[in-house]
C-alpha cells in the first residue's frame, strides 16, 4: 500500500486503536516502559539520551529503563522475548519481522537518514583506492544483522561488488570497536558517530563512503531512507495506547530541542562517557549530521517504499508482490499528535 494512502484513519484501523485526542496522556503516573537500545551513545539514539537526560519522559508521567546492547540485533531480540516493551533501532527490522510473521511497529522516527560511514584503517590498509580493494577483508560492523551490515552490503552492491565479497566482523559500539580496528581484527569500520569521526580525527581511518547527511543517503538510496526508530509489537501499541503516546510526546519535544540547541546545551545534556574522551569532536559530528535528524518523528512519505527496495536488493524475496505490507509497519498517529502539541 503506498505510503500517502497509510492516513490517520487507516493507521488507527489497523492498530484497533480509538482516536485518541480524548485519552489522558501524562499526569503523576503514566506507566513504566522498557526500551532496548543498541549502543546508547551514539549520535544515532542521540534524541531517545536527551529524552531521558532532561527528564522529558518524566514529563508525561513515564518511568523509562533504557536497556543497552551491543547492537541492533541484540537489541531486537531483547524486544522479542519480552525483555523490553518497545525497542529503538533501524526501522529494517519492522520489514525484516514482517516477513517472519512478527507485527511490528514503528511509531516515532528519530533520523531521516542512516548516520553511518565507511572507514578503511590507515594502519592495515594504507594503499586503499576503491571498494574493491575490501573484498576478502574484515569490515566491523555494530552486529551481524544491523543496519551498519546492511550499509556495507548496499555500497558493496552500488559499486557492482558481491554484498558477500567482505567478512562482516560483530565489534558492538565503543571501545571493543576502537581496539578491533587498533590490533588489526578489522581492517575496515562501518559504523555511526561519534566513533567514526573520533577515528578520523586520531588518524586510525579514513572515511570513504558517508551516509551521514541527506543528499549522500539519498544517493544512495534513492530516496527518504528512515533510520533509527522506536518500535514495538502491535499488540504493545494497541493495549497500551496511553503509553506509546507518551514516550511519543517526550521523543517529539527531544527531537524539537535538538534543532535549537546550542553546541554548550548538547555537552551539557550528554553523559561525558558518550563523548569519547573529545568535545570538539563531538560537537563537530553532531553539527554534521544534524540536518538528519527527524523534526517532529513523523515517517517520511517515500521512507518505507525506500527502506523496502533497499532491502530487496539484500533479499529479493521481499520485492514480491504482498510480500511486506508496508502500512502495517509504521504509523504516523502517535507522532502526529504529538507535533501538533509541540508545533514541531
Amino acid at each position: 500500500m503506498p505510503s500517502a494512502l497509510f492516513n490517520r484513519r487507516a493507521a488507527l484501523g489497523l492498530l484497533g486503536l480509538a482516536p485518541l485526542g480524548g485519552l489522558s496522556i501524562g499526569g503523576p503516573y503514566a506507566g513504566s516502559v522498557r526500551i532496548a537500545v543498541g549502543g546508547l551513545g551514539l549520535l544515532y539514539y542521540l534524541p531517545l539520551v536527551i529524552a531521558q537526560q532532561l527528564r522529558f519522559f518524566e514529563a508525561e508521567g513515564l518511568s523509562v529503563q533504557l536497556d543497552d546492547y551491543p547492537g541492533g540485533q541484540q537489541s531486537l531480540q531483547a524486544l522479542q522475548s519480552g525483555a523490553a516493551d518497545i525497542c529503538a533501532g533501524a526501522y529494517e527490522h519492522t520489514l525484516l519481522a514482517q516477513q517472519q510473521g512478527s507485527a511490528l511497529c514503528a511509531f516515532v522516527v528519530q533520523g531521516r537518514a542512516p548516520q553511518i560511514a565507511l572507514g578503511v584503517s590507515t594502519r592495515w590498509m594504507p594503499r586503499y583506492r576503491s571498494l574493491s580493494d575490501l573484498q576478502g577483508r574484515r569490515v566491523g560492523v555494530s552486529s551481524p544483522g544491523a543496519c551498519t551490515a546492511r550499509a556495507v552490503q548496499l555500497m558493496l552492491l552500488a559499486e557492482g561488488l558481491p554484498a558477500d565479497s567482505v567478512q562482516l566482523v560483530g565489534v558492538g559500539s565503543g571501545a571493543g570497536a576502537m581496539e578491533a580496528l587498533r590490533t588489526g581484527r578489522l581492517q575496515a569500520l562501518c559504523h555511526a558517530d561519534p566513533l567514526m569521526s573520533v577515528l578520523d580525527d586520531k588518524g586510525a581511518l579514513r572515511i570513504v563512503r558517508d551516509l551521514r547527511d541527506l543528499r549522500s543517503s539519498a544517493l544512495l538510496y534513492g530516496g527518504s531512507m528512515p533510520s533509527g526508530t522506536l518500535y514495538a509489537p502491535m499488540e504493545f501499541l494497541r493495549r497500551h495506547s496511553a503509553k506509546a503516546q507518551a514516550v511519543s510526546h517526550a521523543m517529539v519535544r527531544a527531537l524539537k530541542w535538538l534543532h535549537t540547541a546550542s553546541p554548550m546545551d548538547v555537552l551539557q545534556a550528554v553523559p561525558a562517557p558518550y563523548l569519547l574522551g573529545s568535545r570538539r569532536v563531538y560537537l563537530s559530528a553532531f553539527e554534521h549530521m544534524r540536518t538528519t535528524i527527524s523534526p517532529d518523528a513523523m515517517m517520511p512519505d517515500d521512507g518505507p517504499a525506500t527502506a523496502l527496495r533497499a532491502l530487496s536488493r539484500l533479499q529479493p524475496g521481499l520485492a514480491a508482490r504482498g510480500a511486506v505490507n508496508l502500512a502495517r509497519t509504521y504509523t504516523n498517529e502517535f507522532a502526529r499528535q504529538s507535533k501538533q502539541r509541540f508545533h514541531a
